[in-house]
């Protein structure tokens, strides 16, 4: 099983579409392990993107993640992090496919609704970034019965 970060930008909790994505990860099988509705300060949001500090688009995506509350997921399953940015679709709403998150909710090239892990490193590094000790919960879901075939004796 892999944990991964999801957030729910601005733009898509303006929306008014917390509910409509979350089910969309939810109804493929993975796992609410975390959720909250915070506001990202400066500081968090630069630590978050620092890889791409020296892009020209840093500051511009600094200010909009820290311009409205987020919602950020913790979400488990089976190769989650690919499950998820398959989901999630291709960076940019007009170029995402239909079926996806974005492809189905977004047109913008700079309001694209969700950010995902894109590793397992990048996964457990922002995961301790917005989660503190504790917020991240392990339970079994009576569900996973039917969302893993497990009949032969390991999950597939």
């Amino acid at each position: 099983m892999e944990t991964t970060l999801i957030i729910l930008k601005p733009d898509a909790v303006q929306r008014g579409l917390i509910g409509a994505i979350t089910a969309r990860f939810e109804q493929k099988g993975l796992q609410v392990v975390g959720m909250k509705l915070t506001k990202i300060a400066d500081a968090l949001a630069a630590e978050h993107y620092k890889d791409h500090a020296s892009k020209p688009f840093y500051a511009g995506l600094v200010r909009f993640m820290t311009s409205e509350p987020v919602v950020v997921l913790a979400l488990r399953g089976v190769g989650a992090i690919a499950v998820c940015r398959n989901l999630m679709g291709a960076t940019f709403g007009s170029k995402a496919a239909a079926g996806t998150i974005r492809g189905d909710f977004g047109i913008s090239n700079s309001f694209n609704l969700v950010h995902g892990s894109d590793s397992p490193e990048a996964a457990t590094r922002e995961l301790a970034l917005f989660f503190g000790s504790g917020e991240v919960l392990s339970y079994t879901r009576a569900a996973d019965a039917w969302v893993y075939d497990t009949s032969g004796g390991k999950v597939e």
